[in-house]
């Protein structure tokens, strides 16, 4: 079972009071969170004491202040959504002593085994509970053979294909390798940049890799420093309180590796030839062949260390000189992944990219009358000081039952709610709609009726997940075809790490989506990152609208939108292929349909 803040099973761990004292991030802590979650959904407990734990995580995760700093100065924790005394006084347990009873008593009645279950693909505690109590398996090992021998299809809930599954992942040891979203990894690349730069007669520190490309996964961290020889960085390095273990360090070079596991690879380089050196460590590998053979062809070199003719260096400083050393203007890390972007240079057709400043609203976003964390007026208001104009309101429909979702009745109740707000804020406008779900037939889960009465349609798929291609492709289109349906949320339903993307033929999707005038989501939450790329850029090919959406479930989500900008503009997406950068009215001459939406395809067509 996914945890629903969107975040990967990591190994269950204890972190030293060291350090937690010296100022560790929220997301050790909500770490924790999830893994007494974990625990307690192993022990088949109360759920809402599950999601208690699982919404104190996600509400940590996305604070931008440090509660073990508020802690270490002896002051009170701030009033905090989800976060009763209880949960409160486990966070001070955890800062002042590196764990909390319940977490260790909870990992002493169970076998050390389930916590590496719990890293491999597919399996969530749900999953791992009826290994353990049915079959009696407590390792990776026993699943291998379990699986080998055929007993684990036998399972509710298993079957034959995810025995195959679990048996390839865990052979392959994909859970001791997995990439993690990109959102649990940024933020500890940042504190680690910046405790770089803090190092006297350090220039500068920049995240590279995958990272800074801002790949919706990553697999581990690169960070490159601008100092003068003789600066000891790697030695103040490894002192980070987050460094666990420290597997190579010389005066240029270090690797770690994190408490969480993850490994960083630090590089030192001398500030003549930074610019360089961040092109070569920023990837990808295939733009750095690319552009490598351009020099070649030019009858220059490029390497880490500059841009050479013979033996004259003529560009190293910054980025923009070795690019322009081969004639490109800069290209922006998020394209540098050779998908065309070195000729659309040459050509000067790089896209104007979107700018997480272009979106004008969120149209993805759920309160506490499903399974949300705010009211109505708390989300609006979150929106708007997230720099939103309009909102919209889309809890789960009825079917959708773990999220206590709506049925007529209670959406009707929230329509008028809606239109009464609406008269007093200023600002901001809430537009009413509904996260309906598809059900296994296509078919909505509410009533056109209902339906009709709304701003926009939101519909997605939470059940049913293994239908055949076919299966799953003429139940989509079937909903896509619906004269209400606005949006595919999560088109593909993936979860990273957790669950696999739906097997559909989303060309078939995409063509269809254009042809209705309907809108693709591309979902920031940090697990999901559904739409890929890929699939966005063919989306916008097709004159498809992409619609970038939080799919917050409490204020402090909208923050995660930054994520989904980051992904279209790896799509090569501008502010005109995003259906949510245009203003309301435009938006709402959209909603309405018809000719409205035909006209927006064929102009974003035609500015391909």
């Amino acid at each position: 079972m996914p945890r629903p803040d969107g975040s990967p099973h990591a190994p269950l761990l204890t972190l030293a009071p060291s350090s937690l004292g010296q100022g560790t991030a929220n997301d050790e802590i909500a770490s924790i969170f999830d893994d007494i979650a974990d625990l307690l959904e192993l022990e088949d407990a109360n759920p809402f004491r599950i999601r208690a734990y699982r919404n104190a995580s996600r509400t940590l995760r996305a604070l931008t202040v440090d509660l073990a700093k508020i802690i270490a100065r002896g002051e009170p924790l701030p009033k905090l959504s989800g976060i009763g005394v209880d949960l409160a006084g486990k966070i001070n347990e955890i800062v002042t002593t590196g764990d909390c009873a319940l977490h260790s008593r909870l990992r002493a009645t169970l076998p050390k085994g389930l916590a590496q279950l719990l890293s491999i693909a597919g399996l969530g505690p749900k999953r791992v509970r009826h290994l353990y109590h049915d079959l009696g398996i407590e390792t990776v090992q026993q699943l291998c053979l379990a699986a080998e021998q055929r007993r684990i299809r036998h399972l509710p809930g298993f079957g034959e294909k995810l025995e195959a599954r679990l048996l390839s992942a865990a052979q392959k040891g994909i859970g001791k390798d997995r990439r993690l979203p990109l959102a649990h990894v940024e933020p500890l690349a940042e504190r680690l940049a910046c405790y770089l730069e803090q190092i006297p007669g350090v220039e500068q520190a920049t995240v590279a890799g995958s990272l800074r490309r801002m790949r919706d996964t990553v697999g581990d961290i690169d960070i490159l420093v601008a100092a003068a020889p003789g600066v000891e960085v790697t030695a103040q390095f490894i002192k980070h309180p987050d460094v666990a273990t420290v597997l190579v360090q010389g005066p240029t070079r270090a690797s770690v590796l994190l408490g969480s596991g993850l490994q960083v690879d630090l590089r030192v380089i001398e500030p003549a030839v930074y610019g360089a050196a961040l092109v070569y460590f920023t990837g990808s590998k295939a733009h750095n062949i690319a552009i490598r053979q351009r020099a070649q062809k030019k009858g220059l070199k490029l390497s880490e260390y500059g841009v050479f003719k013979e033996n004259r260096r003529l560009a190293s400083g910054t980025e923009v000189d070795v690019y322009r050393a081969l004639d490109l203007p800069w290209i922006v890390p998020e394209l540098r992944e050779n998908r065309g972007e070195i000729e659309a240079a040459l050509a000067n057709r790089l896209p104007r990219l979107i700018e997480s400043s272009d979106l004008k609203g969120d149209l993805h976003a759920h309160t506490r009358e499903s399974d949300g964390g705010n009211s109505l007026e708390d989300m609006a208001l979150a929106a708007q000081a997230a720099g939103l104009q309009y909102l919209a309101i889309t809890d789960h429909s009825r079917s959708l039952r773990v999220a206590h979702g709506l049925d007529g009745d209670r959406l009707l109740q929230q329509i008028d709610q809606i239109d009464a707000l609406n008269g007093r804020l200023q600002g901001m406008t809430l537009l009413k709609g509904v996260e309906v779900d598809i059900l296994e037939d296509g078919s909505l889960d509410l009533p056109d009726d209902i339906l009709g009465r709304l701003d926009l349609v939101v519909g997605a798929v939470h059940s049913h997940f293994n239908l055949t291609r076919r299966q799953q492709t003429r139940r989509l289109l079937r909903a896509i075809d619906h004269r209400y349906f606005t949006i595919l949320a999560h088109p593909l339903c993936r979860l990273i790490n957790e669950r696999e993307p739906l097997n559909l033929d989303l060309l078939a999707i995409i063509k269809s989506a254009a042809e209705r005038g309907c809108c693709l989501e591309l979902n920031s939450q940090p697990q999901r990152m559904d739409l890929f790329d890929l699939q966005c850029q063919h989306a916008k090919d097709q004159g498809v609208l992409i619609s970038i959406n939080s799919d917050a479930h409490r204020t402090a989500d909208f923050s995660q939108l930054r994520f989904g900008v980051a992904q279209a503009r790896r799509a090569w997406l501008e502010p005109h292929n995003v259906l949510n950068t245009r203003s309301l009215s435009t938006l709402k001459s959209f909603l309405r349909g018809g000719g409205d939406r035909q006209t927006e395809r064929v102009q974003s067509l035609c500015q391909r």
